[in-house]
């Protein structure tokens, strides 16, 4: 089956205050099991149970509750707790895949023959938020489909619940706008509106007689990171107006430093490489097969696929082998 038949179906769940659904005593089982000391249990167990809470309204207390579920909120520990709780949530079909960032949960399901294995997952899914005791926000989840074929046909909904979930052709997913035709002008238009927005605040500081080296540090903390957000996954295919728009930001930057800034397809090589150096040595990556030396005495080189279309030419992957080829 080619893989131009194929299509991706990506399904982006929201939970209602998923993290005041951990149990604490389900919680320190699968610690447990997961081989943590036992001290360790037992501090969390205590750090989760007999918490006391009040409402303040002006001068006005109310009673005290104690809580015994849940996590508490704007904690640094509560994502990681929750990922716990929840990591036995995996996939059942190979064709499937269920990515967890704390709380965002999106099932990536590819199509090539039939979306019964899809529907499955999603089904199963469902079966596992009731034992879970989760609560879905059916009106903020959403599905994408990328379906980027020739011939394309009509796609009948996921129901979950009961209801339809919403088709959408863009979702800003982890920070990164994506979109059904696999285009990135929305998120660089988001970026670049981002950005300019900080250079009002980078020149109201240049008024005020501010150091061009503290001026360089403030657009490497505060406008520089916005411009490489994302920047491995989507300057490879950008069209070239939305890298114009990106390095006229870093041009407008330049002009009130008074220095010569990285230009933003620099930041991109930069990125690129680096990134391609840490997969190289985690073996436990998922894209760490991608990278595989060949047999030369001379110097380390990596095997670099054919490339059948400009989309997965100007691919991280295909980018960074290129990279490490051409610096050895």
């Amino acid at each position: 089956m080619s893989k131009r038949k194929s299509y991706v179906r990506m399904l982006f769940i929201d939970y209602s205050s998923a993290f005041n659904t951990i149990v604490p005593s389900k919680l320190i089982i699968k610690l447990e099991a997961l081989g943590l000391n036992p001290a360790l249990c037992n501090w969390v167990l205590d750090f989760l149970t007999g918490r006391p809470q009040v409402v303040k309204v002006g001068n006005n207390l109310s009673t005290s509750l104690t809580l015994n579920t849940g996590a508490p909120q704007e904690c640094v520990l509560s994502p990681l707790m929750y990922y716990l709780f929840t990591h036995d949530c995996v996939a059942m079909h190979t064709s499937n895949s269920i990515i967890m960032f704390a709380d965002n949960t999106t099932v990536v399901g590819l199509i090539t023959n039939n979306q019964t294995a899809y529907r499955e997952e999603v089904r199963a899914l469902g079966v596992w938020f009731q034992e879970k005791k989760l609560s879905l926000n059916i009106n903020k989840t959403k599905e994408m489909i990328v379906d980027i074929r020739k011939q394309q046909r009509e796609h009948p909904p996921i129901h979950i619940e009961g209801t339809a979930v919403e088709k959408v052709e863009s979702f800003k997913f982890l920070g990164a706008h994506i979109t059904d035709k696999l285009k990135w002008s929305t998120h660089t238009d988001s970026v670049v509106k981002k950005a300019q927005q900080r250079l009002f605040n980078f020149r109201r500081l240049k008024k005020l007689y501010l150091p061009p080296k503290n001026l360089t540090n403030f657009y490497r903390c505060t406008i520089k990171n916005i411009l490489s957000d994302c920047i491995t996954g989507c300057y490879g295919n950008c069209t070239a107006l939305n890298r114009n728009a990106l390095q006229r930001v870093v041009r407008s930057a330049q002009s009130i430093t008074g220095g010569k800034l990285p230009a933003i397809h620099d930041t991109y090589s930069t990125r690129c490489h680096r990134k391609a150096k840490k997969i190289i040595k985690d073996i436990n990556h998922p894209s760490h097969c991608l990278f595989t030396p060949l047999p030369s005495r001379r110097r380390r080189q990596y095997r670099c696929i054919k490339a059948g279309t400009e989309r997965l030419k100007n691919s991280l992957y295909l980018k960074a082998i290129r990279l490490l080829n051409s610096n050895h």
